[in-house]
């Protein structure tokens, strides 16, 4: 029989249940200081104070500001090869490069290269569609969406120990800990 893998945890992670946002906080606080680095927190409702505890990125504005400019690009393009290189022909004695004429069109591109660029971005960087996440088998984690608080060490996370986030997280004011099953 084979020994078993180093990095194999007996557990996805661990989770603990707050009554507030305030707590929530402190326990984030708590869990840096412990050393843990990929924290999750699960909240009712939308909490910027949150995302800055974790340290979260939101890289979503420069993806959208990068559709934009390519959408505009390919916008000006397309009518720049249609009018200028493709079937050149002058009406009005205007220039072949009329930009002034280009600006609706780019002004459309530029807007839906941006909005599926908005769509599609926040798919990818939330994970989604994930039709399964473990803490969904967790009892009560349901109340995540109406009046409870949540905090998850992931056993990805690199100083990950259950036995250690347990003892962390129930140094906490938390209404429980428990290990989440794996999958």
């Amino acid at each position: 029989m084979s020994a078993p893998h180093k990095h194999a945890h007996r557990c996805f992670g661990v989770l603990a249940e707050y009554t507030s946002g305030a707590e929530l906080l402190e326990a984030i606080e708590h869990g840096k200081r412990a050393g843990y680095t990929k924290m999750e927190a699960y909240t009712p409702l939308p909490m910027h104070e949150v995302s800055h505890a974790l340290g979260h990125e939101n890289d979503l504005p420069k993806f959208v500001l990068a559709g934009g400019i390519l959408g505009a690009c390919t916008g000006f393009g397309m009518q720049y090869y249609a009018a200028v290189i493709h079937y050149p022909l002058n009406v009005g004695g205007r220039p072949l490069n009329s930009w002034p004429s280009f600006i609706p069109i780019t002004f459309e591109l530029t807007i839906l290269f941006a909005a599926l660029t908005t769509v599609l971005g926040m798919l990818a960087l939330n994970g989604l569609p994930r039709p399964h996440h473990p803490v969904f088998s967790v009892p009560g984690f349901e109340n995540a969406s109406r009046d409870r608080f949540f905090l998850l060490v992931p056993h990805y996370d690199p100083k990950f120990d259950a036995d250690g986030a347990l003892a962390a997280l129930r140094e906490t004011r938390s209404l429980a800990v428990q290990e989440v099953p794996h999958p």
